[in-house]
């Protein structure tokens, strides 16, 4: 299953939420711990479709100046 940025900065924020929230010692240092990780995985989430979109760019790039290329000697 795929995720995206923004469910898993949306969990992040719940979790934030959660531990402002909490009257517990223990519980507000899971909820920021479960806000820390949610966040790396936003974090790398975004990173994963920058690169994507990258290798799409460069994947399109390439056809075109094959095409051109085709073009101009065909």
């Amino acid at each position: 299953m795929h995720q995206s940025y923004e469910f898993y900065s949306a969990r992040a924020s719940e979790a934030a939420a959660a531990a402002e929230a909490a009257t517990l010692d223990n519980v507000r240092d899971r909820e920021l711990r479960a806000e820390k990780t949610w966040r790396g995985l936003a974090d790398q989430a975004r990173a994963v479709a920058q690169q994507r979109e990258k290798i799409v760019q460069e994947k399109a790039e390439a056809r075109a100046a094959e095409e051109a290329g085709q073009i101009a000697t065909g």
